[in-house]
């Protein structure tokens, strides 16, 4: 079972969020920080990001990917060492990828990772414009999927990426065409089918949620 967060760990997701809201506005700095974007309602219970860090987090974050039904698409199976190896990277990177924790109810249950699609390797494969913000989901455990969670999780982030980014006119995804019920919760969640792209491990569905409809998708 996934572990709920303590009162002595909600206290240091608070004080984190004040120091984001300090760090938000730093020269360079490319995607603020999601960590200091505020807990939003959403039909599923009150949902809020949390930056990951790896000696707290990668245990479970590694459970997850050890799942076969994440392996299928993240292929991160293995020991936690392998998820380490494609989480830290993002960590001492440039910023252009953030890697949280999704809380639900205060209970980690899902895994994101909030990137500037326009500097990724993805830009090649698209006409990607300035500031396009792409997001990665990995929903952890079986009673989080097939009613409607995801849907509602992937509308609220990608609702705090342009409330919060407000030079971001689109939140873009690549889930894998075959991954059926990744592009119906997309299509739910307010996002546009694009086109299919191929990139160098699986041909994807570009999926688009543009600033201009989100009030009326």
């Amino acid at each position: 079972m996934d572990l709920k967060l303590t009162e002595e760990l909600l206290a240091l997701i608070a004080e984190e969020r004040g120091a984001g809201t300090r760090r938000a506005t730093a020269p360079g700095d490319l995607l603020g920080d999601p960590g200091s974007w505020p807990p939003v309602r959403t039909t599923a219970g009150e949902f809020a990001l949390l930056p990951v860090r790896l000696e707290r987090d990668l245990p479970v974050i590694s459970r997850w990917m050890n799942d076969p039904a994440v392996a299928a698409f993240w292929e991160l199976a293995g020991p936690e060492s392998v998820t380490a190896g494609h989480i830290r990277p993002q960590l001492e990177g440039d910023g252009r990828s953030i890697p949280c924790l999704g809380v639900l109810d205060g209970t980690p249950m899902s895994y994101w990772e909030i990137y500037r699609a326009d500097l990724d390797p993805l830009a090649r494969h698209y006409p990607a414009r300035p500031h396009d913000t792409g997001v990665h989901l990995l929903l952890g455990g079986v009673r989080n999927r097939g009613r409607g969670v995801g849907t509602a999780l992937l509308r609220a982030v990608a609702d705090l990426v342009l409330d919060h980014l407000p030079r971001c006119a689109r939140v873009v995804a690549e889930p894998d065409l075959t991954n059926t019920p990744s592009v119906s919760a997309f299509l739910s969640a307010g996002f546009r089918f694009s086109a299919e792209v191929d990139l160098p491990d699986k041909r994807a569905a570009l999926m688009v949620r543009d600033r201009t409809y989100r009030a009326q998708l």
